[in-house]
């Protein structure tokens, strides 16, 4: 019969045999699908030449899914009643599900129910960015799909372009990110473009008195408005603008040059002025490589995305990306 202290022992073996099995690892499918992650690759080899400007797009739809309940695929999800994680604002300029719903499609022909959707998005994100010339990340994989798609949740825990530094800093800290996680994340402005609905009011009407953010560049928006956005319309989503004006197709440091002659289009961009520690941080990075931004943004890269993920027994493997059920 054991005794207590075997026991105790025994219990801690059994704990660690579950928390090594609630873990991300890297090639997690090595056996139940070992073509995979080949399989993800490839169709982003073969595909993201004729849509280059959706690297962007992809990398943004794996943050806006790991800041809700954690990184677990259900930004994907359709809606029947208008309540899902899409039908949310910050997410209805989202593109590049049909694309994951395609690569989902041969991953099921290739091995049924093994590989989630929430690993494609964060291996996606990862493979569009390194062929545009991007850094390179680790991508442990393991990762099970949600089944919840909340809009109100998504409209409270993503990041918008209008917050603040403090409200920044709080939506960060949610997720176990810190401030140079904040400042390192926001450096994949870098590439893609936004919409004018998404600083309008930065041009047109910033205190509700039709003035402009005195933290914006006046030449800068000058030209916004004369080139660009026009009027104050909070749903334009048609008239796009560059993010990092001339470079948006190249993973560098424009971005935060942008930033510190007060051209980062959104407030958000702005907001990281605002802090003594955030200034630090891009002014480090200013003073650096691009190779040491590339490794430094890999890291929080990685650390994203293993915010509140479901392993194990905890979620399910969808078959369909956009619909909620195993």
């Amino acid at each position: 019969m054991m005794n207590w202290s075997g026991l105790l022992v025994f219990l801690v073996f059994l704990g660690v045999i579950a928390s090594g099995e609630a873990q991300l690892q890297m090639n997690y499918y090595a056996r139940t699908c070992p073509k995979a992650e080949k399989i993800v690759q490839d169709f982003i080899n073969k595909h993201i030449h004729n849509a280059p400007s959706l690297a962007a797009p992809l990398i943004r739809m794996h943050f806006h899914d790991c800041f809700v309940r954690g990184c677990d695929g259900s930004v994907l999800i359709n809606s029947t009643s208008g309540n899902a994680e899409k039908d949310a604002t910050p997410n209805l300029t989202l593109r590049g599900f049909n694309f994951i719903e395609s690569i989902k499609s041969l991953l099921e022909a290739e091995c049924p129910g093994v590989v989630s959707c929430a690993d494609i998005i964060a291996l996606a994100a990862r493979d569009s960015v390194v062929l545009t010339g991007g850094p390179s990340w680790r991508v442990p994989t393991g990762r099970r799909d949600g089944l919840i798609s909340n809009s109100s949740e998504a409209l409270n825990d993503i990041p918008s372009p209008f917050s603040n530094f403090t409200t920044l800093q709080r939506l960060f800290a949610n997720q176990g990110l810190d401030l140079k996680d904040l400042v390192l994340l926001s450096g994949a402005h870098t590439i893609g473009v936004s919409h004018c609905s998404s600083f309008n009011n930065r041009l047109f009407n910033f205190t509700g008195r039709g003035d402009q953010d005195p933290a914006l560049d006046s030449e800068y928006a000058a030209n916004l408005k004369a080139f660009k956005c026009r009027s104050l319309s909070l749903s334009d989503n048609n008239t796009l603008v560059e993010m990092d004006p001339g470079s948006r197709k190249t993973f560098d440091l424009g971005y935060y040059k942008q930033v510190i002659k007060r051209r980062g289009l959104f407030q958000s961009d702005s907001a990281l002025t605002t802090s003594s520690t955030t200034l630090s941080y891009i002014n480090q990075l200013l003073k650096g490589s691009l190779q040491d931004f590339f490794t430094e943004f890999a890291k929080s890269m990685e650390k994203m995305g293993g915010v509140n993920v479901k392993t194990g027994s905890a979620g399910v493997i969808r078959k369909k990306c956009s619909v909620a059920a195993a």
